[in-house]
């Protein structure tokens, strides 16, 4: 795996909330938001605030006050890419939380997690364009 971050995706309680927070109090403006996640464009990589009981059912967790509350997330360019990934992580005995499929948002992705149960979310999302290396330059329309 590459040291590089996609995304940073936080588990809240209250979305109409968080959102008040990022928007009007740090003075941020989503690039993406369609009512069930809101995403921010930092330097090259996405912040989202997403629904923590949605992101918990994403990953297929269950509630357990570890690790559970957010999601770090790396697209890559294919889904092949990600299902060889997820292929290397089964061969060193990584704990997966889901297998790689068709996602809800059109997507493909699964997560694993590791040893203290941080949840790691690796994607293909076609609608990221990416620069050569990896980073996130634009959502496609």
């Amino acid at each position: 795996m590459q040291p590089r971050l996609s995304f940073i995706t936080l588990g809240v309680s209250d979305l109409d909330r968080s959102k008040r927070f990022y928007n009007q109090v740090l003075g941020w403006t989503p690039f993406q938001d369609n009512g069930g996640i809101v995403m921010y464009k930092l330097n090259g990589m996405v912040l989202s605030l997403f629904p923590q009981h949605e992101l918990l059912e994403d990953a297929q967790v269950k509630e357990q006050g570890k690790g559970s509350r957010f999601a770090l997330a790396q697209c890559l360019r294919s889904v092949e890419e990600v299902d060889a990934f997820f292929a290397d992580l089964h061969r060193k005995h990584v704990t997966i939380t889901k297998q790689p499929q068709q996602v809800f948002w059109g997507g493909y992705s699964g997560y694993f997690a590791d040893p203290d149960g941080h949840l790691w979310e690796v994607a293909h999302n076609p609608f990221l364009e990416m620069d050569t290396e990896g980073n996130v330059v634009e959502m496609k329309a």
